[in-house]
């Protein structure tokens, strides 16, 4: 029996709940066989990222090479990637394979603060992944950081969302998670994603789940993006299965350590304590 397969680019996480931990979670609980580049080896848990180590790029080209080879990915996400030259030998290693589906989460800044992109890289990122995405998933911060301008107000939002996509992305979806919440139109507040494509620019609203439990909601939603993908989907059906994935996995969320604990993943498959 055939399976889809997606490959994840990314960082790993000791806590379990963010980079490439929750990638493989989230392509094993949306069906899809799961496949890894180590970028990096982080140290952290609910609390804090207490240490980080940036895998050598020949040691990422190895990985990618090996994997795309003989697996032959359906789609690819990447998420932390470090540092410049790893951004780079990423994007030109993708270069050298059959175009699939790419997702880029522009990981820039842990939730605890911590830097998980040097400041060099931004330009690298600009200049050679990004035009090789089918969607790029910034949160507000890393948007201002690609676009180099404050956003404030859903113009502003329009105007970055076309700004990356101008940098040679075919869509993008700025998340809304860091926004001030929008005046309700019912009795449960909405938090507002934008998609913009060469065509057309609209929001896609979904419930806010009061939860302190958000660890890894980034990396969640870009890998289900790049799972559906993989299932054949076409992204705008992704995109919103992803966010329905997502919040449903929110919702279900519970503490694993004593601080902002991961989203559940499985909730699918088995209830939280």
């Amino acid at each position: 029996m055939a399976i889809s397969k997606a490959l994840t680019i990314a960082g790993s996480d000791s806590g379990g709940g963010a980079g490439v931990q929750a990638d493989l979670k989230t392509f094993a609980a949306l069906g899809v066989y799961g496949c890894s580049v180590i970028t990096a080896v982080t140290a952290q848990n609910t609390h804090q990222v207490s240490g980080i180590e940036a895998i050598s790029p020949p040691a990422v080209r190895q990985q990618l090479e090996a994997v795309l080879s003989d697996i032959h990915p359906d789609a690819i996400k990447t998420g932390m990637l470090a540092n410049a030259e790893i951004v780079q030998t990423v994007a030109q290693t993708l270069g050298c394979f059959p175009k699939v589906p790419l997702v880029v989460d522009p990981v820039m800044v842990a939730k605890s603060g911590n830097i998980l992109l040097a400041a060099d890289a931004v330009d690298v990122l600009r200049q050679q992944l990004i035009p090789l995405a089918d969607v790029v998933t910034p949160n507000l911060p890393e948007a201002e950081t690609l676009t180099g301008r404050k956003i404030n107000g859903q113009e502003a939002c329009i105007d970055a969302a076309r700004r990356i996509l101008g940098m040679g992305a075919r869509a993008v979806v700025l998340k809304g998670g860091h926004r001030s919440l929008p005046p309700a139109s019912s009795d449960v507040p909405q938090v507002v994603d934008l998609f913009c494509d060469q065509y057309s620019v609209y929001p896609i609203a979904g419930p806010w789940i009061d939860t302190p439990h958000t660890h890894g909601t980034g990396c969640t939603f870009a890998a289900a993006i790049a799972a559906e993908l993989a299932k054949g989907l076409d992204l705008h059906a992704a995109v919103l299965r992803a966010r329905q994935y997502l919040t449903a996995a929110l919702r279900s969320a519970f503490a694993v350590g004593r601080g902002k604990s991961p989203v559940h993943h499985f909730h699918r498959l088995w209830k939280n304590l």
